[in-house]
């Protein structure tokens, strides 16, 4: 019989295995937030007034992941529009689903809300683009970023 794999928003009792993956997250990309900036993410999480959507995988009622997505209106469309800028599973429960289900449970929240757009992006070499290209093929757009 295979573990249960359940997505939910983020709970004020989820935040010390959130921390953990977090932790993880950012060091798989090779950088740090600061401590008072974690704070931050973490309680607009839990504020129904944010913008921020915080949503955590549990295997077996366990941690493995999370996602976390910004919604902002869009100029090109009249439903909200959903950035997902963080998702991550837990290297040692890899492999078994989390990820697509991740990735779906905002597909489908997206269509039950009347979001019009989820648009994500990730780096060129991101193993779990082999899971992102099963949702959608990449598009030709390239990324500015400037640090203000």
């Amino acid at each position: 019989m295979g573990a249960t794999i359940t997505i939910r928003e983020t709970l004020a009792i989820d935040e010390a295995e959130w921390r953990r993956l977090w932790d993880a997250y950012n060091a798989f990309y090779e950088t740090s937030v600061a401590p008072e900036i974690t704070s931050r993410t973490w309680q607009r999480m839990l504020d129904p007034a944010s913008t921020l959507l915080g949503r955590i995988a549990l295997v077996d009622g366990t941690a493995a992941g999370f996602s976390l997505s910004v919604l902002h209106h869009g100029t090109w469309v009249a439903g909200p529009v959903c950035y997902l800028e963080d998702l991550f599973v837990d290297p040692d429960c890899r492999g078994r689903g989390i990820g697509r289900k991740l990735m779906q449970d905002l597909v489908d929240r997206g269509r039950a809300l009347g979001w019009s757009t989820l648009y994500w992006h990730t780096r060129e070499n991101n193993p779990a683009r082999r899971l992102y290209d099963e949702f959608v093929k990449a598009d030709d757009f390239v990324r500015y970023r400037m640090q203000l």
